[in-house]
């Protein structure tokens, strides 16, 4: 088996870095203009889920490990903060 050329490699990643920036923006448009609080909140979601890519492309092209642990901790935040704004949508309250 081959290695991975790390140019290729690294343009790659630049690459999704763009691709997942340019997705970010798209789904902030969605969070502006919505048109239903659902769509908001699934906006929401998956700008959390692309902050948590670009922050494991950035470990990725930097070698830092440190990143990974960070791209961890948005997710599991950005679960929970989906979680009760979903229930806030859905009941008018999160905590009964």
């Amino acid at each position: 088996m081959t290695e991975a050329n790390p140019v290729v490699l690294e343009t790659a990643i630049h690459g999704a870095l763009i691709l997942v920036s340019g997705l970010c923006v798209l789904c902030g448009y969605r969070v502006i203009r919505g048109p239903t609080n659902p769509d908001r909140v699934v906006a929401l979601d998956a700008i959390g889920t692309n902050v948590v890519a670009i922050a494991v492309l950035f470990a990725l092209l930097t070698g830092r490990g440190l990143f990974i642990t960070v791209s961890l901790v948005l997710a599991i935040i950005g679960f929970i903060a989906t979680v009760a704004v979903a229930k806030f949508v859905t009941d008018g309250e999160v905590i009964e």
